[in-house]
């Protein structure tokens, strides 16, 4: 019988397809810094298109993505922004909005499903007439999909409340959308009136969507003139950006639609993991292309080590003799 690896690590780890290196050897290019990049702009104009905002910026990473968006809305240093205490943003981006920017994190509770009670979200806001004491709160952060809690999908009608709530009390309101293509599809809803309600959205293309490198953010003219100097400032500012712009494109064009099977497929994971003696796994959660499954106590798998990754403690094992062992590769 012939064996495949199927690397179920995490989506980051996608290869390039021949249509997106082709599109790379074959892309027109300039300096992107000052402006010129032809395929850079390509890339900008068409992803602001799709989310229904004024304009888009290229970024080499969502982290950088956010980082910006963050720092553009908190442009005063002891800004505050409230955001969920299990999101990306919090805890897997080095706490870069303090030590860079300077901006203090408010968090409000994840509930199972990735969003925040609005009650709680309002509750945490800052009274201005307090400002002698307390940080000024500038700015509501969401994450969609929700990875932590299983890729969940937040729905247009929570992100709109939010919003809401945002402009009642003079806020701006972030969506980290490193997999917001995943949300749209999995709920069915045009992407751009998922993040109508928001200012600023960064966008992952290396995840899902398989480009090799890089993120958009999206928001209004002003916001994005200002998110340009703040890339340079960062060490964004890439030259002939183009052929890795180029490769988005494809990514952008080609992969969203199948992003469908991929939920299909993890869901299909998922249901034969919990078949598996000594595997648990809640196969009702599973919403979009992330999978997560416990060893339950007494199981008698070997896991030879284990390390540790973002903050927890991941179990590496052969993936392999688990799928042939129980049937799931037939």
């Amino acid at each position: 019988m012939v064996t495949r690896m199927v690397d179920l690590r995490s989506d980051t780890v996608t290869k390039p397809s021949k249509a997106m290196r082709a599109a790379m050897a074959s892309a027109e290019v300039d300096d992107d810094v000052l402006g010129y990049d032809p395929t850079a702009f390509r890339l900008e104009t068409e992803m602001a298109r799709i989310m229904g905002k004024e304009a888009a910026l290229y970024v080499p990473s969502g982290t950088m993505g956010n980082l910006i968006s963050v720092l553009v809305h908190c442009d005063i240093r002891g800004s505050e922004v409230i955001l969920g205490d299990n999101s990306h943003i919090h805890i897997y981006e080095n706490g870069g909005i303090s030590t860079i920017g300077g901006v203090h994190p408010r968090t409000v509770k994840n509930n199972k499903d990735g969003s925040m009670d609005i009650d709680l979200i309002e509750a945490a806001i800052r009274d201005p007439r307090m400002e002698i004491c307390y940080p000024t709160t500038r700015l509501i952060c969401l994450e969609n999909t929700h990875a932590n809690s299983g890729g969940k999908c937040l729905p247009v009608d929570y992100i709109d409340k939010v919003g809401e709530l945002a402009k009642k009390h003079g806020l701006k309101l972030h969506i980290d959308g490193a997999r917001i293509f995943n949300a749209s599809v999995a709920l069915g809803v045009p992407v751009h009136k998922l993040v109508q309600a928001a200012d600023s959205v960064s966008v992952c293309l290396s995840k899902g969507l398989g480009a090799p490198v890089g993120s958009v953010i999206v928001g209004s003219k002003v916001f994005i003139a200002k998110a340009k100097i703040l890339r340079k400032t960062l060490g964004g500012g890439m030259r002939q950006v183009g052929i890795l712009c180029a490769a988005a494109l494809v990514a952008v064009q080609e992969n969203v639609s199948k992003l469908e099977g991929d939920h299909k497929n993890a869901k299909t994971f998922a249901e034969g993991l919990n078949k598996i003696k000594g595997l648990k796994v809640d196969v009702a959660s599973v919403e979009t292309n992330i999978v997560y499954f416990d060893i339950t106590e007494g199981a008698k798998y070997h896991i030879p080590r284990t390390m540790q990754k973002c903050g927890r403690t991941w179990h590496t094992f052969d993936a392999r003799e688990l799928i042939q062992s129980n049937g799931l590769g037939q």
